[in-house]
Formats: C-alpha cells, structure tokens, sequence
C-alpha cells in the first residue's frame, strides 16, 4: 500500500491539517495519510508543546470519521528530537510491503537541506508538496520524484489558535467541533 507520511507537531492539530491530509489523501494515488505526530521537533522549541499524548489523542479525535486519515505514534519509540530519516528507516523496516511518499509544504521543503541526511530523502522517498504562500519551489529543485499539489490553503497557524487560547478568544472554526470540545473541557494551552 502507498501511504503518505504527514509531519508534524499539530500543538494543535487544526482544520488547515486537516484539509491538506484530506486533499492529498483524495487527489493523489495514496491509499491512506498518517498524521505522524512528532513528539519533539529538533527545529522547534519543545517548551510550547502539550503533551505528546494529549497531541496525539486530540489527531485522533479529530479524524476519526475518516478511514483514510490515521493518528500515528511511531515516533513516540524513536530517539528524540525526531528526525524524518531516521522514522522513514524504521517505517521501511517494519512495514516492507508499503511504500511511503513525504508529505510537506513548500515552507519546509526550502527548509529541506537543514534536515538531518536529507539527501536520502530526496533519492529514496516520492515527496507531495503542498505550496504555502511565500515558498516557491524553484523549477531546478523539481525531480520525477517529487509532486507539486495544489491544496487549498488557510491561513491559520497553531501558534496563532495558542494565543487566541491564551488570550481567552475563540477558536470556534480554526479547530474541528470535536477538538474545539477536547479543548475547552481540558483547559489545554491555558
């Protein structure tokens, strides 16, 4: 089975992940898209990140009612900070009859040579990309293994649905209804 590997730190996950995995999932030859939520971004400062378990369970929630959507936590039993070979290595190894293709945006694939043996990426993974706006893709950078899709886009940021959080003002809309729930009986990221 061909199964797109969608990263992230989804602190929290919100219906801009949610349209993407869902677009790449419906316009493209996947079968299924696992939200691979990583526990520690070696890029990003852990200090605002809910707990991994509490992240995890709010992917889960909210894409329950899709059955080519899925919650992964295969990274919560990798070393941390998480880094994308080293998970695409252990995916390889533990599921031989799937083949994997990275799922990103144009933001993190400029980003892409400050990842750890990214070469190896770029030779041995098919990659889907999605555009963000401020982040062309350069003709040159473009192989038969990568795959420019155009997603829909929202201009809605995890750090910005904290800060509203924070702020006291709502998030009604940012966040699936169930998430939205998840959220306010908990109290996260007050």
């Amino acid at each position: 089975m061909n199964i797109g590997l969608y990263f992230g730190s989804f602190n929290p996950i919100h219906i801009g992940h949610l349209i993407i995995a869902n677009h790449v999932v419906t316009h493209t030859d996947l079968k299924q898209v696992w939200l691979v939520l990583s526990p520690q971004n070696p890029l990003k400062p852990s200090s605002v990140l809910l707990n991994e378990y509490h992240r995890l369970y709010l992917v889960k929630k909210a894409i329950e009612d899709n059955q080519h959507l899925k919650a992964s936590d295969i990274e919560f039993k990798l070393p941390k900070p998480s880094y994308t070979i080293d998970t695409l290595t252990y995916l390889k190894e533990k599921y031989p009859n799937h083949t994997f293709t990275v799922i990103m945006g144009s933001d993190s694939f400029t980003n892409l040579k400050n990842w750890k043996n990214y070469q190896l990426i770029l030779r041995d993974y098919d990659i889907v990309i999605y555009n963000r706006p401020g982040f062309e893709v350069k003709r040159e950078d473009i192989t038969d293994r990568i795959k420019i899709l155009n997603a829909p886009l929202l201009e809605i940021s995890a750090t910005a649905i904290r800060k509203n959080i924070k702020e006291g003002k709502s998030i009604q809309y940012l966040v699936s209804e169930v998430v939205h729930t998840e959220i306010s009986n908990t109290g996260y990221y007050k």
